[in-house]
């Protein structure tokens, strides 16, 4: 039987060395915390808050986020299309999601903000209405993905195929609108 935590908070531990109990997680908050290689395989996590956490290549088959925040968080390589998608949100802030993968899941209305999401795979994601500022996308894979009323305008280093992308009413600056143009091969004066 699963445990179930509420109202806990969790600072300066390392989960590596001290056992993390497999379980339900609610109103929990992870102060400096490291999970790096943790087996998370199967807990649930509602409306809880990670704080410049370590969580890099964590197992999350079958993980539940629902209302979880991410601040100043390493979190490469992590396959979120492993997840519970039932209720599946979270927020990312000042995060580094390098690697990390996306694939096919449904996250309508996530804010990404001020995070490094080089070479993270959203192909086939519902990301419409989310939000990307200050976000760098460099190697960002969008690839059959719903970006609808996405707002890209400060972020960058993007490139994504409009042609294989649905891009009714997302947003974007003039300043990095070749990120849409990259495959036509032509030549634009960034001056």
């Amino acid at each position: 039987m699963q445990a179930y935590i509420l109202d806990q908070n969790y600072q300066n531990i390392n989960f590596a060395e001290q056992p993390f109990s497999a379980g339900e997680y609610e109103n929990c908050t992870f102060r400096n915390c490291s999970f790096e290689y943790a087996n998370l395989s199967g807990f649930s996590f509602t409306d809880c808050e990670f704080v410049e956490c370590n969580l890099s290549v964590i197992k999350l088959i079958k993980t539940a986020f629902r209302n979880v925040s991410f601040k100043k968080c390493k979190m490469f390589g992590l396959q979120f299309n492993d997840c519970n998608g039932f209720g599946l949100a979270f927020t990312f802030d000042g995060c580094a999601l390098n690697n990390s993968v996306f694939y096919n899941t449904s996250i309508k209305k996530t804010l990404f903000r001020n995070s490094k999401l080089i070479e993270t795979d959203f192909t086939e994601c519902d990301l419409s209405g989310s939000v990307f500022a200050a976000c760098d996308l460099s190697g960002a894979i969008f690839d059959n993905t719903n970006l609808e009323k996405a707002d890209f305008r400060t972020s960058f280093n993007y490139c994504i195929d409009p042609s294989v992308n649905r891009l009714k009413k997302a947003k974007f600056s003039l300043s990095e609108v070749h990120g849409l143009l990259y495959k036509l091969d032509i030549e634009i004066d960034r001056n």
